[in-house]
């Protein structure tokens, strides 16, 4: 009895002391889709990904549904203050290994993204205007997103 209740505690702090694997998971095309919309993902150069102090994982299509779902207040439940968030380089292609940090990366603004925001990260300094993490969240939150043309643009099709 004594070996089974040393067993059963080795199992629980075993269990407590383990680490979180904070790298960047590969998508899965099939099967993953956004936290926010629930669009299935489609373009890594603009996808992300948000991991917790737990190892869940939040995916998104786009950094402007990441800015949506911090925005809404489930983050903060979720524990996404502890996130380490990954992000595509739009820059490298739709490569399955094209994850940088997101609080690292260059946005820039423009690209023609899955949901419309218009920003896209790079993880080397592009020429012109670009922005941090923190000011294309803040500009995301102020309306500054190409969204509600691509909205417009998305009505139209759906008419015709």
């Amino acid at each position: 009895m004594r070996n089974f209740l040393f067993l059963i505690f080795v199992l629980m702090m075993g269990a407590c002391n383990s680490e979180v694997d904070y790298t960047p998971r590969k998508i899965n095309f099939d099967r993953d889709a956004c936290f926010v919309c629930n669009m299935g993902l489609t373009d890594q150069r603009y996808n992300v990904q948000a991991i917790n102090k737990y190892g869940e994982v939040r995916w998104y299509d786009d950094v402007g549904c990441l800015a949506e779902d911090i925005r809404e207040g489930s983050w903060k439940k979720w524990d996404g203050e502890t996130a380490v968030i990954w992000v595509g380089d739009a820059s490298k292609g739709n490569e399955t290994s094209n994850w940088i940090d997101a609080k690292k990366a260059f946005y820039t603004y423009g690209e023609h993204t899955p949901m419309g925001y218009g920003y896209a990260a790079h993880e080397k300094q592009p020429d012109g205007e670009f922005f941090d993490f923190k000011t294309t969240l803040k500009r995301i939150d102020e309306g500054k997103t190409m969204r509600e043309k691509f909205v417009k643009e998305k009505k139209m099709l759906n008419h015709k």
